[in-house]
Formats: structure tokens, C-alpha cells, sequence
């Protein structure tokens, strides 16, 4: 993150991302502004807060993949969350502290796996000395007790291997050893024991065992003990479960969970979508005729004020300071406006962001130039099966059109109504590839009257198109 300028950053983001350059440079600058301030003495660092952003847009104009792709370039932990899913603590349902463990919980998985990446090496060759003691024809590693008195240990009663039984056993090892390294007996049958720790989190589903407190449910793993049992799989299977195994010897809980709690409250970001959800029209009803505060908007709201400002929420790997965790809201605000969300969590995100409606222009940018274009995948996708897609000149630019328009006369969906359209242009396609591929029908033009053909009678007839896009 030190060496990302906020140019930079909106630089990778333009790679996957078309357009909506207001929002790009906004988090560019609120991720700069974390590395800025860990360059600060440790007291005045511990004042200087996140500035939260709520964006504002219709759907599918780029909201929540400017955040996963932030995120990533970041390898901060990140989760997406719907506010509509929170309700008020006291009430069935998710409390949003449980955004704070899910945070946690996805910190824990990145720190883990980086620190496995640095023991890999060391718990490979672990691995393989165990395959190599299952692979051994005789298994002289356990004693066993001798009542001949040539070669036995008098002190212990067991029987000594010689020196020269020593010796052959080594180099049958190594030739196992060398035979095991060159894959030569990956497809071969061994037995090996496996220890798996149950899934305490599926066992209690139903009972809510993220809304358990963290305490007891550390308790309940403690209580069920790890289950072990004997396996037959192949040679290469039985690398990848031992592996699994010494690289979890290897790793130190502590250390992991040290890391992923300080990387959580310095680089963690939540993306809290549909905020808009829980924005009440009628704010400032409550007592004159409005009725009671609705569970799901003003008691959600409340309940995230202490969240955004800064608190500490319980988990079960310890707690979790939420003060200088990024907080990127959004929402389309179609019924609602940001006004209508309770002041005090109004301020609480002080950077507001309005996204752009995407044009036809747009369209035709997010169809060719971002590496995950879905013309490009398309291309890759049947390529697997040894076709050859080729756009016309104008094929591109009408998919565009087509998607721009049933826009503007349907549901305003953003990009997502390119996913619709390019499917049911490639659909039979899609269905005939391997018979084409076998026929020598390699090559395929989509022209822009191959497109019209398969797309615009059905946009055209507007009650059939709210059914297919």
C-alpha cells in the first residue's frame, strides 16, 4: 500500500472499471490517507479518523466493484454487506456487530494464508518424510520386542537394527523419496489418518451461532474434540492432506490472530450496500401519526451509529477497535434521499459521491476495454471448445444500443442488463458449440444483424421482455 499513489490507484481501478472517475479518486485518496497516517507519531495518529463515503447511484453503475477491487489491490479484508439484512439487537436476525466478526473472520484467512505461503516450503518436506514412512515395504520405525539376544538392546528389551539394515533402509527411503518427487507414485493406493475438527458453525445454524457470544462459543469447540479416522486415497491426495496438516503445526494461532486483529482495525473496509434500504421517507413522523420506529430503518440506524463512530465489539479471537475501519456506504436513493437518514449517521459520512448513469458510450468501453469484458470471456469460454469468436465492425456498438435502450424503457439495471443481453445473443451458441466444433465451423462472425436478429424482437415486445431481461 506505501508504494500506491492515489494516481496509481485509479489507474488499476480504470483496468476493470469504466468510468465514475469522482468515486475512484475519492476512496484512491481515503486509502492513501491510511498509509498516511501510520507515518504519524502514534498519538496524534490514534486522532486522525477515516473518512467514510456513501455513494450514491442507481444499480449496476459500478458501486460495489469499485470497493471488491479496491479491496483487493489493497489485500485489505473486506467483506459486502446489505444493510437490509440487519435488524435491531433485541430482535430476531443479524446485529451489525456481526459485520465487525465477518471482517474479522475474512483478516484471519488472509493472514493465514500468507503466513502458510512462508511455511510451505518447510511443510512440504515434512509431508513428504511422513508419505515416505507410509510408502516403506517393512516398517521398521517401531520397535518390536525380540526374545534373541544378537542385536537386542538389553536396557529396553526391543530389537536394534544393524548398521547395515540402517543403511539399506536408507536408500530405499531416498529411492522412494526420489520416485515420490518425480510424481511416479501419485496414482498409487496408501492409508493414512486423518483428523478433521468439527464445523461447530454448521452444527448450531439453526440456534445462530454467529449471534452466540463469542466466549460460548469458543466454549462449544472446545467441548467437541477433533474426530480422526483412517483414509485410503491416492499418493497425490495423501500430499495435499498432509501438507494441510504440517503446515497447521507449522503456523502460530497467536501471531495469526495478532495480525488479523491489527490489520482489521487499520485496513479493514466494509461495504455496507443498500443504505438506502433502511433510509425511513418519512423521517421525523415518529410521534405525530407515524406510528412506531421501524425495526429494519430507524432501530438498524441506531444501532450503526457506535459501529461507524468507533467501539469495540466482542469477538471470539478478541476485540476489535471499529475506529479506524474504512466504512464505504451505498445506495441508489430512488425513494429515499440521503437527508432522510438519521442526522447523526449523516455525519458519520462526510465524503458523498453521486455515480453517473452509464450511456451507450459507456457500453461500448465496458465491452472491449476491461480485461474481465464479457466479449473477451465469451471469446475464452468457447475458445475451450475450439471456436473462434470474431466481432463485426458495428456488432459491439449495437449490444450497446440494445442494452442502453431496454434501459431507458425498462428497469434501469446499469451494466447488469449487458450480462442479459450478450447471454441470449451467444445462447445458441452456446448450445451448438461442440457439434459446430466438430463440423469444422470453427470461425464465428457475430454481425450486427446476427445480433438484431437474436435480441431485438424480444426487446421490442416489452411484456415478453420483462420476463427475459
Amino acid at each position: 500500500m506505501a508504494s500506491l499513489t492515489p494516481r496509481q490507484i485509479v489507474a488499476s481501478l480504470d483496468r476493470y472499471i469504466i468510468g465514475q472517475t469522482l468515486a475512484k479518486r475519492a476512496v484512491a485518496v481515503a486509502i492513501r490517507n491510511r498509509w498516511r497516517r501510520r507515518q504519524l507519531e502514534p498519538d496524534q495518529a490514534s486522532e486522525v479518523y477515516p473518512k467514510n463515503i456513501i455513494m450514491i447511484g442507481p444499480t449496476g453503475v459500478g458501486k460495489t466493484e469499485i470497493a471488491r477491487r479496491l479491496a483487493k489491490l489493497t489485500a485489505a479484508p473486506f467483506i459486502k454487506i446489505e444493510a437490509s439484512k440487519f435488524t435491531e439487537v433485541g430482535y430476531h436476525g443479524r446485529d451489525v456487530e456481526s459485520m465487525i466478526r465477518d471482517l474479522l473472520d475474512n483478516a484471519v484467512g488472509i493472514v493465514r494464508a500468507e503466513q502458510a505461503v512462508l511455511v510451505r516450503e518447510k511443510a512440504e518436506h515434512a509431508a513428504t518424510e511422513r508419505l515416505v514412512d507410509l510408502l516403506l515395504p517393512g516398517d521398521d520405525a517401531e520397535p518390536t520386542p525380540s526374545s534373541e539376544p544378537s542385536g537386542t538392546d538389553r536396557a529396553s528389551g526391543y530389537y536394534v537394527p544393524s548398521e547395515e539394515s540402517q543403511e539399506r533402509r536408507q536408500r530405499i527411503r531416498e529411492k522412494i523419496r526420489e520416485q515420490l518427487c518425480g510424481g511416479k507414485l501419485d496414482d498409487r493406493e496408501v492409508e493414512l489418518s486423518v483428523t478433521k475438527k468439527p464445523a461447530t458453525s454448521v452444527m448450531f445454524a439453526n440456534m445462530g451461532m454467529d449471534q452466540m457470544d463469542p466466549d460460548m462459543a469458543t466454549m462449544f469447540e472446545k467441548l467437541i474434540p477433533e474426530q480422526t479416522k483412517r483414509r485410503k486415497t491416492t499418493v497425490g491426495m495423501a500430499m495435499e492432506l498432509l501438507m494441510e496438516q504440517e503446515i497447521e503445526k507449522l503456523l502460530d494461532a497467536d501471531k495469526i490472530t495478532a495480525d488479523a486483529i491489527e490489520r482489521t482495525e487499520n485496513d479493514g473496509i466494509v461495504f455496507l450496500d443498500e443504505i438506502d434500504k433502511i433510509a425511513a421517507p418519512t423521517s421525523g413522523s415518529e410521534g405525530r401519526g407515524g406510528g412506531s420506529p421501524d425495526v429494519s430503518r430507524q432501530g438498524v440506524q441506531r444501532d450503526l451509529l457506535p459501529i461507524v463512530e468507533g467501539s469495540a465489539v466482542n469477538t471470539r479471537y478478541g476485540v476489535v477497535a471499529t475506529d479506524h475501519i474504512l466504512f464505504v456506504a451505498a445506495g441508489a436513493f430512488h425513494t429515499a434521499s440521503v437527508s432522510d437518514l438519521m442526522p447523526e449517521l449523516q455525519g458519520r459520512f462526510p465524503i458523498r459521491v453521486e455515480l453517473d448513469p452509464l450511456t451507450k458510450d459507456d457500453f461500448v468501453r465496458i465491452l472491449t476495454e476491461p480485461r474481465n469484458a464479457l466479449t473477451k470471456q465469451q471469446q475464452a469460454v468457447l475458445g475451450i471448445e475450439g471456436l473462434d469468436i470474431q466481432f463485426a465492425d458495428g456488432a459491439i456498438d449495437a449490444i450497446a444500443d440494445l442494452a442502453a435502450h431496454a434501459n431507458t424503457t425498462l428497469e434501469n439495471i446499469g451494466a447488469r442488463r449487458l450480462m442479459t443481453i450478450v447471454e441470449k445473443v451467444f445462447e445458441q451458441i452456446n448450445f451448438d458449440a461442440p457439434e459446430m466444433a466438430e463440423r469444422g465451423d470453427a470461425q464465428v462472425m457475430i454481425t450486427v444483424e446476427f445480433v438484431q436478429e437474436q435480441v431485438a424482437g424480444i426487446v421490442a415486445d416489452k411484456d415478453l421482455s420483462k420476463f427475459v431481461l
